[in-house]
């Protein structure tokens, strides 16, 4: 027998077998070692969107949106009720697939799955987690297929590699956001686009895997509305690139559309606008960054000033200088752009790129509008669905360049020593913060590792917060996403001021769901400076910072809240006052909790 002919040589085997360990390691690691529960406000608010889902509740939320519900009754013209509440914010698909899960698993059931007095982790963070996790292994995956068919089995692994070590991807795949998700479709749509460009440059015709691209597309637009914009890119490049012109452009525009109609109709009988609440989103970009303040007050500021075209312009250009973070750090992606100056001999790798150009391009303008910042997990990335595929261009380009130096032409030992340095960089964020992770993690493996605190700590709402309100009762906090999840129970974001607090106070009363309490937590005073947190929270400052004067009083019966004339009226309803984590998360009761009698 010929061993040296054998497909399963030694080498190949041996580096695809040690992959393979790592990612499970890595995957295994992360989630039950490293994983610290959901830090993201979006991801928690999908996941209680998805319970509510799992329970045949429809796409209904537990967090109330102050600005939200105003425009909603407006339109409605009439009340409300807080229970059953409509979510026009979220796009719909990650929703269901969490929800698909959470049935199967009987997540739907929230006793089923509360939490021990032992554990400080929530359990169904980590489920979320892991189906964010398995998206991106699957994703890893399909780039391989794809980088292959583009460029040869080298780059394709080099490429694999690159992914599995980048932190960034991690940190998304562990936060619980649909980005995972999100890559895993893009990766399929672009997969079929590049299928199709093949079939064109061939002379074959490309409508089947054009529009096979394009349902993939259209998921993904279903999964994040900013997406959307990468949607069109692909859209404007098929009018224009295959044959007959205009015909698979309008097709794929069609397959777009028809979704998108429902969830329009759906948003417009809800809130009398096709786009629902997911429209205070620009309050991110051309509004100066303050969406959540617009969705926390009744009159939200100006959307458009005479700032407008800096605002955009400052987008472009943060997303011009922060590209490489942009693209998970892997910093070979960004030569992308110096590849489109080779002249790739191939036509449908030529081709490719510019496909991927013009999807970026309309993508970036997007976000232009609607803001995105290279801060830790940003709901708003979508760029970072890009860096795979442009970072095996970016290696394509590296690697024509490395081979023709002169060094390496005497010295053909290192012809592969490029791959070896870029991975080495780009993985060292990873490797670097592995121990220090791995240390905490291990220190309280008894109780499922340590929680994301400040400002997140499962156990307060869902063995404290949970316990304390009844299915009837409401609660205000600065955390609404947090306590929706958690503790299962409605939460209204704090307004921010004291006559529209009280508005929502009257209408729960009304409803016969009364608010029961305020609980204030880091979220809001441990989010910026003072000056900003007054200016965040205007009427109920004194009460966003009680807890820290508190803290540096060391005086437990200090009260600058019954000081404060703009919310003395409020006060006086919920006059108990129960630190639950020191000084830093502080529930005020309208009852004396001691006294368990007087819970309703």
């Amino acid at each position: 027998m010929n061993l040296s002919a054998s497909p399963l040589e030694s080498g190949p085997l041996l580096r695809r077998s040690l992959f393979l360990v790592i990612l499970v390691m890595l995957a295994l690691g992360n989630l039950f070692i490293l994983f610290r529960g959901l830090n993201s406000p979006h991801a928690m608010d999908q996941a209680q969107i998805a319970r509510e889902i799992a329970r045949g509740n429809g796409f209904t939320t537990k967090f109330i949106r102050p600005l939200d519900y105003l425009k909603n009754t407006e339109y409605q013209q009439s009340v409300i009720p807080y229970t059953g509440y409509h979510d026009t914010y979220h796009s719909p698909l990650n929703p269901l697939l969490n929800a698909v899960i959470f049935k199967m698993i009987g997540a739907d059931n929230f006793v089923r799955w509360e939490m021990s007095s032992k554990e400080i982790v929530f359990p169904l963070d980590r489920v979320v987690a892991a189906i964010s996790t398995v998206c991106f292994l699957l994703s890893i995956g399909v780039t391989y297929l794809l980088i292959v068919r583009i460029f040869d089995p080298k780059i394709a692994g080099v490429t694999a590699v690159l992914m599995l070590f980048c932190e960034t991807f991690w940190n998304y795949s562990l936060s619980g956001l649909p980005q995972m998700f999100m890559l895993l479709l893009f990766t399929c749509g672009i997969y079929f686009a590049y299928r199709a460009i093949e079939d064109s440059s061939e002379g074959r015709t490309p409508l089947s895997s054009a529009i096979i691209a394009g349902v993939f597309f259209t998921l993904l637009s279903m999964t994040h509305y900013l997406t959307i914009w990468i949607a069109l890119g692909y859209i404007i490049f098929a009018a224009i690139a295959f044959r007959p012109r205009g015909v698979v452009g309008i097709t794929i525009l069609v397959t777009l559309i028809i979704p998108s109609v429902f969830v329009m109709l759906r948003n417009y009988d809800i809130s009398g606008t096709p786009f629902g609440t997911a429209f205070y989103n620009l309050y991110n970009g051309i509004g100066s960054g303050n969406e959540n303040f617009a969705l926390r007050s009744s009159v939200p500021p100006d959307l458009i000033n005479r700032g407008f075209f800096l605002t955009i312009l400052r987008s472009i250009l943060v997303q011009t200088t922060d590209i490489i973070p942009f693209l998970g750090g892997i910093v070979v992606a960004p030569l992308f752009f110096l590849s489109l100056l080779h002249s790739f001999k191939t036509p449908s790798i030529a081709t490719f790129r510019w496909a991927l150009l013009c999807m970026f391009g309309i993508s970036a303008l997007g976000l232009a509008f609607f803001g995105v910042s290279s801060e830790n997990l940003d709901p708003n990335q979508t760029h970072l669905l890009f860096a795979p595929v442009m970072t095996a261009y970016g290696l394509a380009f590296v690697s024509i360049l490395w081979v023709k130096l002169p060094i390496v032409i005497n010295a053909p030992i290192i012809r592969n020593l490029h791959h070896v340095i870029i991975i080495i960089i780009c993985a060292l964020p990873l490797i670097l913060s592995l121990p220090h992770k791995v240390r905490l993690g291990l220190y309280r493996k008894d109780i499922g590792g340590l929680p994301n605190w400040p400002p997140y700590y499962a156990p307060v709402h869902n063995l404290g917060l949970n316990k304390l309100l009844n299915d009837s009762q409401i609660c205000v906090t600065d955390q609404p996403w947090a306590t929706a999840w958690y503790a299962d129970r409605i939460s209204i974001w704090l307004p921010t001021t004291a006559k529209d607090f009280i508005k929502y106070q009257m209408i729960a009363d009304d409803l016969d769901t009364p608010i029961a309490g305020i609980l204030i937590s880091p979220s809001s005073h441990g989010s910026d400076n003072i000056a900003k947190v007054v200016i965040e929270y205007k009427d109920f400052s004194s009460l966003i910072l009680e807890g820290q004067v508190l803290s540096a009083t060391d005086n437990e019966t200090l009260s600058i809240t019954k000081e404060d004339s703009k919310i003395k009226e409020i006060m006086v309803r919920y006059p108990y006052r129960y630190p639950l984590i020191l000084k830093e998360m502080i529930y005020y009761s309208d009852r004396d909790l001691k006294n368990p009698e007087e819970k309703n």
